[in-house]
């Protein structure tokens, strides 16, 4: 039996900012602009910015003012996350 358990928030702190998560972030990332791009008329930018908060993280924009429609109406974002394994759920 488990007595005592002290997580160590320095080194936690220090494997979501390290390069492997920023790997694996950047690659999901990626991906998710890959299943985007078909979904959207030939042309239109989809960019990926990494960057770092308190852990590697990413962002896959659209850059059309239509993109937010076409998300609202066809879920071009939310269905290529989940094509890539991820879960979307909305903020509480």
């Amino acid at each position: 039996m488990l007595e005592s358990f002290r997580l160590d928030t320095r080194g936690v702190r220090e494997v979501l900012i390290g390069p492997e998560v920023r790997s694996a972030v950047d690659g999901l990332a990626g991906a998710i602009a890959a299943h985007v791009r078909p979904r959207v008329p030939t042309g239109t930018a989809v960019s990926v910015h990494g960057y770092t908060t308190d852990r590697g993280a990413a962002s896959v924009t659209v850059e059309d003012v239509r993109a937010m429609a076409w998300q609202a109406r066809d879920g071009i974002l939310t269905r290529a996350a989940g094509e890539v394994g991820l879960e979307v759920r909305t903020w509480q």
